[in-house]
Formats: C-alpha cells, structure tokens, sequence
C-alpha cells in the first residue's frame, strides 16, 4: 500500500513539473511573440522611412541629407538585424521549452502507467487473498459426515 501512495506522490510531483513546464512554454512563447512584433515594427518602420525618403528626395535634397538618411537607415538595419539575433533566441527557448514540456509529459504518462500496473497487481493479490478466504470459509462449513451417516445407522 505504500508503494501505492509512493506513486501518489510521485505522480503529483510530475504533475506539478509538467505544469510549471507549460507555464514556462507559455512563457516562451510570449517572448518570441513579442519579439515578432517588435521585428514587424522595426521592419514597417524602416520600409515607410524608405518611402518617404524617396518620395522627399525626388523633390529636393542634399548631399548632406542623403548622408544622414543613409545613416539613420544603417543604424535602423543595425537595429534589425539585432531583433533578428533576439528573435532567433526566442525561438530557441520556445524548443527548448516545448521538448521539457514533452519529457514532464513523457514522465507523468510513464508513471501512471507503472501506477496501474502496480495497481492490477495489487488487485489480482487481493482476489487471491479473498478467494482463499472464501476457500477456507467453505471448507470450515462443508458438513462433517460421520461413517455412520453413510453405513445408513447400520453398524
């Protein structure tokens, strides 16, 4: 019976892994979506500064202009290009987070496994005991016949 509660125990404790694992996943995955969206802002960002600046220089612009758009462009690449390590990271976490969620999985399902089997076990141990209860219990009342029952009285 012990062995049993052992697995109780062991099957809560997994259980509460495999909840924090998800919660971590979760974790993970707001992460990387955030760092998505920061990559969609830099990336709309950057293309309408573009447009604007072409539409800006077919009217008119400097030498001087050209040299600190071309400028601020590089630094906004720079800045994209840094979002794209970051969200590349978060995507690896994300990996990572899934395959412990699978092994916290894994293990949850492996222990209920092993927990039923003990289980049956124990159930076909205690059908036996009580079998041999009852066994014994027929045995005790089957009615003791002497030979004088069988001879008919005649001795």
């Amino acid at each position: 019976m012990s062995a049993i509660k052992s697995f109780l125990l062991a099957i809560d404790m997994a259980t509460l892994k495999r909840d924090q694992a998800n919660q971590g996943l979760m974790r993970a995955q707001n992460a990387y979506l955030f760092a998505q969206d920061q990559m969609s802002q830099l990336e709309t960002y950057a293309a309408e500064t573009e447009s604007r600046w072409t539409a800006a220089a077919q009217i008119s612009t400097s030498p001087e202009m050209m040299k600190h758009h071309y400028q601020f462009m590089g630094r906004l690449h720079h800045a994209i290009s840094l979002q794209t390590e970051a969200l590349g990271n978060e995507h690896r976490k994300v990996d990572l987070a899934k395959r412990v969620v699978l092994q916290a999985e894994f293990r949850l399902v492996s222990l209920k496994q092993v927990l039923a089997k003990k289980q049956a076990g124990l159930d076909v141990l205690l059908a036996r005991r009580e079998q041999k209860q009852m066994d014994e219990f027929a045995a005790m009342r089957k009615p003791q016949f002497s030979d004088e029952y069988f001879s008919g009285g005649r001795s």
